[in-house]
């Protein structure tokens, strides 16, 4: 029996919380607030803010503006043309031009090494081809003149002995051009420790040089940026060594596939740097900003969430209405949405978590200027 009574009270208690929250189940919310204020009526001790028992939201007007996204990364550069000097041959250094940080023209020496052994072959190979080029030439005089002693087999020898010979002279002169090193392009030299007297073998590195007239930015950015991606498109760039300083840049290349571990693209950006501010070899920061078309934009407080997801509250001949609502960004305070609603529409923003459909409703913003008509 006592189990009975406090289910049956556990159950009154439940009704009458769900009343007072609710209201009674196929009346609004402001008829339940009409059967339980106290006398004096609407406006009076006891009774909800407005008059007629609307109930008070916050409207606005229902705006459109584009959104923002922005891509940030951080990554490093180098010149828009570098080249590291070697050397195709070993020798020993005999002269040396390689002041660091200078600038240096394409084709300037840079340094010599010893090119006798290289100088006395090429005036071996000279003489022989002025021998063998003697030779085909008294052959022509003598068959010219009917000289049967040259056969056209002595003659044939001659000139493939003539080609060859020039051959050895063009060999000869590349090899002593190979030891006079020069600069492949132009722009800055780097530090190098060759000196006077060292021998150098092949393929040894001597020295960098830099065209930093411009430089390239490598950096990467998430996938969901493909669709942004074009070439020329603007880049602003900063870096920690010049605090303050933006640099615009735009992008000359970036990869065809996205990463497979990190989800990201590669991308090339090309920064303009003529009296060479910046270095190469600098951290930067890429910013990268788009603005998408004008979208309906509303305030975060205005969405309100149930079952069926998002929608968003809004008045309809002083009633209150919701429409389902798609959030395609969302930033601080404000949610852009795809929804199907006229601009300018004024929806509620505060105040929509205690409304049904259909409730009489009033704009909070309006209550002083409505007090102010009273007091006149």
């Amino acid at each position: 029996m006592k189990k009975l009574v406090y289910v049956v009270v556990s159950l009154a208690i439940l009704a009458g919380a769900y009343v007072w929250s609710f209201g009674v189940p196929g009346m609004s919310p402001s008829e339940t607030v009409e059967t339980t204020q106290a006398p004096g009526g609407p406006g009076g001790p006891g009774g909800p803010r407005g008059g007629g028992g609307a109930t008070t939201v916050v409207l606005a007007p229902l705006d459109m503006r584009p959104y923002e996204d922005v891509f940030r990364a951080v990554g490093g550069s180098e010149a828009i043309k570098s080249a590291i000097v070697t050397s195709d041959v070993s020798g020993r250094i005999v002269e040396i031009n390689l002041p660091s940080n200078e600038q240096v023209s394409q084709g300037d020496i840079l340094i010599q090494l010893d090119a006798r052994a290289a100088q006395l072959s090429l005036e071996t190979a000279q003489s022989e081809l002025e021998q063998a080029s003697d030779t085909v030439v008294r052959y022509e005089l003598l068959q010219q003149s009917g000289n049967t002693t040259v056969s056209n087999v002595t003659m044939s020898d001659a000139k493939v002995a003539l080609r060859l010979a020039e051959a050895n002279v063009a060999q000869a002169e590349l090899a002593l051009e190979d030891l006079t090193i020069r600069a492949p392009i132009s722009g800055r030299l780097g530090l190098s420790d060759v000196n006077v007297g060292d021998f150098l073998s092949a393929n040894s590195e001597i020295v960098t040089i830099d065209n930093s007239s411009a430089l390239l930015v490598e950096f990467e950015l998430p996938e969901r940026s493909v669709g942004f991606l074009s070439l020329g498109r603007e880049v602003s760039l900063g870096t920690p060594s010049l605090t303050g300083h933006f640099f615009e840049g735009e992008i000359t290349s970036y990869d065809s596939r996205i990463d497979a571990v990190t989800r990201t693209v590669t991308v090339k950006a090309r920064v303009e740097n003529p009296d060479e501010t910046l270095w190469p070899g600098m951290t930067f920061t890429a910013r990268l900003t788009t603005l998408s078309d004008p979208l309906l934009v509303v305030p975060a407080t205005a969405i309100t969430w149930s079952r069926d997801g998002a929608s968003i509250w809004f008045a309809d001949e002083g009633k209150a209405k919701s429409t389902p609502a798609t959030i395609l960004f969302r930033r601080n305070d404000s949610v852009w949405l795809d929804v199907d609603l006229p601009l300018d529409t004024m929806i509620i923003t505060e105040g929509a978590h205690k409304l049904r459909a259909g409730t009489a409703i009033t704009d909070a913003n309006a209550q002083p200027q409505q007090n102010a008509r009273v007091s006149k």
